[in-house]
C-alpha cells in the first residue's frame, strides 16, 4: 500500500505538451497515458504515465516518471533483480522462483530469470575494468596468477528448444559417455591474488602430502598466510570456428590487467602456478611478453605422475608403492628432477617392464623433462612461494561444479557464459558493489540528462 501511495504521489510525470531534452531535441506529449508493468517485491503495479516522442506510434523518447523513479529497463525492480540473481548464482532458476514465490507471493517465469541473468552479465566486463586496486596496506608481498580449464555440459543443437534442466541421468556411465561424445565445452577459469611468503622445507611438504600430523604446539602457533583480494573470472566464449581463443584472450588479458593494477611498479615477484597443460603455458607467454614470470608446475599434478610410475612397479595400495612414491616426491621437492628421471629410465630397462608399461613410464619422464624449468621446488620453498594450484582448482570446483553440474543440468553456451560471469563476481566477494555499479550505469544510459544532475538515485523496491 505504501509503495502504491508513492507511485500515486509521483503522478503520471506530465511536464506539459512539449519539452526539450538536454541534447536540444524538442518532443511533444503523446496523446494517451502509456501503461508500464512494474514487478516489485511488494507485488505487481501498473503505472500509467505521460510519455514524449516525435509523433504517435513512434518510439517513446522520454518518460519523465521513469527518470524520476530511476526505473530499470526491464519490468523487474532492481532490488528484485538483485535478490533473484544472487540466489540464481547458487541455485537452479526453478528453485529461485519457488523461494521468491514462497516469501513474497510473486510468480516469475524461469525464462524471465534467465533473460535477466544474461542482461546483467553484460555489465561484468565493464565492472572489472573500472575496479580499483586493493589498498597497498592490505596486499601481500607476492603476486600470483593462475588459470585452468573445466568442462561444462552443453546441450546439443537438437535439444535447443528443451528446458535447460532435464531429468537426471540414470548412471555415471551414461554421463561419461555423453561427455566423451562432445557434450562438454571447456570453460577457462582464471584467478589473481596476492599473498605473503610462507617458507617451508621439502620434508614439511612431504609430510603434508602424506598427512603426517604436525606437533600440537607447532600447529597452534603457526599462522599460514591467506590469499588477499582473490578475484576469479571464467569464460566460455568461442569464435566462429568454435575455438577457445576468445576465452584465452578474455581471461589472460584480464590477468595482465590485474597484475598491472595491483603491482604497477613490478616490485612484487610475479608467480604463476598451473598444471602441465601446454596450451595454458603457451598462452601465458603470448599474453605476458617480456614480463619476468616465475613459472611453477603444480606439485599435486607432479605427485600424480609419481604415483603412476609407482604403480608400474608395485601393486596399488601396497606399502612398497607408497615408499617408492615418497622417496621420489621428496627428491623432486629437493630439486633433483634429472636424477629422478635417470633413475626411472634405469628401472625401465632393468625391471622387465612390458612395452605398454615402458610407454607409460616414458610419459612420466617426458612430463618431468618438459617441465623441469618449472620444478625448482627447493628454491621456491626457500623463498616462500606457493607450489600448488589449490586456489584455481578450488575456483573451478566452486564456479563450475557447484552450480553448473547439478543433477541432469545442461546449458546452452550463451546461458552458461552469462552464469559464469555473475558467479565469478559473487565468489570474488563483489556482488553488492557490482549491483550498485550496474544500477548507476543503466540509469546513466537510460536517463543521461537527469542522472547527470542527481547526486543520488531513487531505487524503489
Amino acid at each position: 500500500m505504501l509503495l502504491g501511495l508513492l507511485f500515486t504521489l509521483y503522478g503520471d510525470g506530465d511536464q506539459g505538451e512539449r519539452l526539450k531534452l538536454d541534447d536540444g531535441r524538442e518532443l511533444r506529449r503523446l496523446n494517451a497515458l502509456h501503461k508500464r508493468e512494474y514487478f516489485s517485491i511488494f507485488g505487481v503495479f501498473e503505472l500509467f504515465r505521460a510519455v514524449y516522442g516525435t509523433r504517435e506510434k513512434q518510439k517513446i523518447e522520454w518518460a519523465p516518471l521513469d527518470a524520476q523513479l530511476s526505473l530499470p529497463e526491464s519490468k523487474f525492480s532492481y532490488l528484485l533483480q538483485d535478490w533473484d540473481q544472487e540466489l540464481a548464482v547458487n541455485e537452479p532458476y526453478a528453485k529461485v522462483n519457488d523461494v521468491i514465490r514462497k516469501i513474497f507471493g510473486l510468480k516469475q517465469s524461469v525464462n524471465s530469470l534467465e533473460r535477466t541473468n544474461r542482461k546483467m552479465s553484460e555489465s561484468a566486463e565493464a565492472y572489472w575494468e573500472q575496479l580499483p586496486a586493493p589498498s597497498i596496506e592490505e596486499e601481500g608481498a607476492l603476486m600470483v596468477v593462475q588459470a585452468d580449464g573445466k568442462g561444462v555440459v552443453i546441450r546439443s543443437e537438437s535439444d535447443a528448444g528443451k528446458p535447460a534442466q532435464s531429468k537426471p541421468l540414470k548412471s555415471t556411465e551414461k554421463q561419461e559417455s555423453k561427455e566423451k561424445n562432445g557434450k562438454k565445452k571447456m570453460a577457462l577459469v582464471g584467478a589473481a591474488y596476492t599473498i605473503d611468503p610462507y617458507v617451508r622445507t621439502p620434508q614439511a611438504i612431504l609430510d603434508a602430502l602424506f598427512r603426517k600430523p604436525r606437533p600440537a604446539k607447532k600447529a597452534s602457533t603457526e599462522t599460514r598466510p591467506k590469499p588477499v583480494a582473490k578475484h576469479v573470472r571464467a569464460s566460455l566464449s568461442r569464435d566462429a570456428q568454435g575455438t577457445m581463443e576468445p576465452s584465452y584472450k578474455e581471461i589472460y588479458d584480464w590477468l595482465r590487467r590485474e597484475v598491472a593494477l595491483r603491482d604497477p611498479d613490478s616490485t612484487k615477484p610475479l608467480i604463476c602456478v598451473m598444471d602441465g597443460q601446454a596450451k595454458l603455458w603457451d598462452e601465458l607467454d603470448l599474453h605476458f611478453p617480456g614480463v619476468e614470470l616465475i613459472q611453477i608446475l603444480d606439485i599435486i599434478h607432479v605427485t600424480s605422475y609419481v604415483w603412476d610410475a609407482a604403480h608400474l612397479f608395485h601393486d596399488k595400495g601396497s606399502s612398497q608403492a607408497a615408499g617408492f612414491a615418497k622417496k621420489r616426491i621428496l627428491r623432486l621437492l629437493k630439486g633433483e628432477v634429472d636424477g629422478v628421471v635417470r633413475g626411472l629410465r634405469w628401472m625401465s630397462t632393468h625391471e622387465g617392464l612390458s612395452e605398454k608399461q615402458e610407454e607409460s613410464l616414458e610419459k612420466v619422464c617426458g612430463y618431468f623433462e618438459n617441465n623441469r624449468h618449472r620444478m625448482a621446488y627447493d628454491e621456491y620453498l626457500a623463498k616462500g612461494y606457493p607450489i600448488a594450484s589449490g586456489v584455481i582448482e578450488g575456483a573451478c570446483r566452486n564456479i563450475i561444479v557447484d552450480r553448473m553440474e547439478h543433477s541432469g543440468m545442461r546449458w546452452i553456451v550463451n546461458g552458461a557464459h552469462s552464469m559464469l560471469q555473475l558467479r565469478c563476481v559473487k565468489l570474488s566477494d563483489k556482488w553488492d558493489d557490482f549491483m550498485q555499479f550496474r544500477f548507476r550505469r543503466e540509469c546513466e544510459r537510460l536517463y543521461p540528462g537527469y542522472a547527470a544532475n542527481e547526486e543520488t538515485f531513487v531505487n524503489v523496491a
